[in-house]
């Protein structure tokens, strides 16, 4: 009955023409990720995206994949919710339905990992042409740095957030907090698309979290590289269209470290591991590796 309750509520703000304001956004997409993701669950078990565990896995039994479709579904929904959704939103947007769907099939079938990497980079230069871009080097000659520094944090924290989903409702939950944070900074800095934006993402995953994380059992889903690739990649993206501190380069490189900070010491430490290890001798070997041994 609360399921049946909450999907009610659900559509019935769905059905409501927009209005922008962020709280309606944050529930249409916690309502909408925690109603669509026992759907996606059944979908996952039919079409045998399960992960099965074994030796360097911290699960116990076969758990269906492909959380990500209805977090990233949820946060699409809430998004139509927006008052105004800019050019560079479309670009993110359309840029993370295609690394979920290229993750959906990673979760199915198997990607290698140079396709998935050659896709975030794909995905990543298409937002830059967009107009989402870090702004950190002055001057005409400052823009193929920037456009090289922007592609590498878009694909270094996409995987950073791929590394860090070890463990039940760590990914969700850090992934929640730091969409809250950009998202309070958006408001109060006058930027009420990115704002709109970031309270999506983080109810999306606040939805998904009751299903990926339970007392005393198992989580009956994972958000899989169909959720790893796609959420790290807004949050990512989302980072660097906002605009932390105008006229300010150094603030505006600290802030977005300092919130994902974790992510990157994770990445940093699992990368270094891998090394002393012997598990990684060369960048291909790094590349292969990527969220492979990190479950």
């Amino acid at each position: 009955m609360p399921v049946v309750a909450l999907l009610v509520v659900g559509f019935w703000f769905l059905a409501r023409p927009p209005a922008g304001g962020l709280p309606e956004i944050g529930l249409v997409a916690l309502l909408a990720s925690f109603g669509l993701t026992p759907f996606v669950r059944l979908i996952a078990v039919r079409g045998g995206a399960v992960d099965h565990p074994d030796a360097r896995k911290r699960h116990r039994t076969p758990t269906p994949k492909l959380g990500g479709v209805a977090v990233l579904s949820a946060f699409v929904l809430a998004l139509g919710r927006a008052a105004t959704v800019d050019r560079e939103m479309l670009a993110i947007s359309a840029a993370a339905i295609t690394l979920m769907l290229a993750g959906a099939l990673d979760d199915t079938r198997g990607l290698s990992a140079r396709l998935r990497l050659g896709l975030q980079l794909v995905c990543s230069l298409a937002v830059i042409a967009a107009g989402v871009r870090l702004n950190l080097l002055p001057g005409p000659a400052g823009v193929a740095g920037n456009v090289v520094l922007s592609v590498l944090w878009i694909v270094g924290i996409t995987n950073a957030y791929n590394f860090i989903d070890g463990m039940d409702g760590l990914a969700a939950s850090l992934g929640a907090l730091i969409a809250f944070l950009m998202g309070l900074v958006a408001r109060s800095s006058g930027q009420p698309g990115l704002a709109a934006a970031c309270a999506a993402l983080a109810g999306a995953l606040l939805g998904f979290l009751p299903h990926n994380i339970r007392p005393a059992r198992p989580a009956s889903i994972f958000l899989g590289d169909s959720g790893s690739a796609s959420v790290g990649f807004l949050l990512a993206a989302l980072a660097i269209k906002e605009d932390w501190a105008e006229g300010d380069p150094l603030v505006s490189l600290a802030t977005p470290v300092l919130l994902f900070s974790v992510l990157i010491y994770d990445m940093i430490q699992t990368t270094v591991s891998r090394i002393v290890s012997g598990r990684v001798r060369s960048f291909r070997q790094w590349i292969d590796f990527v969220g492979r041994d990190h479950i």
